[in-house]
């Protein structure tokens, strides 16, 4: 959460430490699922991250076109390696009765992996698309909203010129994966909707996929 008397913009450790996280997670999963070889993902996410940090030092606010699309690549990066590794995984469960063979909790924890980088990449895209990024938010805070939050309804219990940062969005990831439904948070845009939906439905499929092998292995 961030207020208009703050200075302007995020700070970068929030959204580090998730990409981070994200990175960190992919690694840990089970070679089958991981993309080859196994530093790609980590340094690629570093190396993006480290661009963008020197290209907007201090808080988030500098608007500019180059930014945006190295901020996008690094997001799509994770969205795609976490897509490889949710579609491998829901196929071996699918189509190979031996997969994990007795190893329930293995599996849960590779579904576990897959279902956490799920929240944290919509999470940098909630984070990313709304109000056109966290730099036009430091400089335009109220411009065309895509998601409505209620600290922004219920004025008298935050401060003044409250603005989300990622920690909201996290939140609103989270909720999405976990309720499968509309959190407290309103999508108002179309697309936005849409991309609610998609998330909830790959951590619905992961989720009941995971969990009903793992029950048939301990049986």
């Amino acid at each position: 959460m961030a207020t208009a008397d703050d200075a302007r913009g995020e700070h970068w450790w929030p959204v580090a430490l998730a990409i981070a996280v994200a990175g960190t997670l992919h690694v840990a999963l089970p070679a089958h699922y991981r993309v080859d070889p196994v530093w790609v993902v980590p340094v690629v996410l570093g190396v993006l991250l480290a661009v963008l940090v020197i290209g907007d030092p201090g808080r988030i606010d500098r608007q500019r076109a180059w930014l945006r699309v190295v901020t996008e690549v690094l997001i799509g990066f994770i969205t795609v390696a976490n897509v490889f590794a949710g579609v491998r995984l829901v196929v071996d469960i699918l189509t190979n009765n031996k997969v994990f063979a007795n190893n329930a909790g293995g599996l849960l924890a590779a579904g576990g992996v897959v279902w956490a980088t799920n929240v944290i990449a919509f999470a940098l895209w909630y984070w990313d698309l709304d109000r056109g990024g966290a730099a036009a938010r430091a400089h335009r805070p109220y411009a065309d909203p895509v998601f409505v939050f209620p600290e922004m309804q219920h004025t008298a219990y935050v401060p003044p010129g409250w603005v989300p940062t990622f920690a909201d969005y996290l939140s609103l990831a989270f909720w999405t994966a976990t309720a499968f439904s509309p959190t407290d948070v309103s999508a108002i845009k179309r697309w936005a909707k849409l991309l609610m939906m998609v998330q909830a439905a790959s951590c619905l499929v992961v989720a009941a996929l995971v969990i009903a092998r793992a029950v048939n292995i301990l049986q």
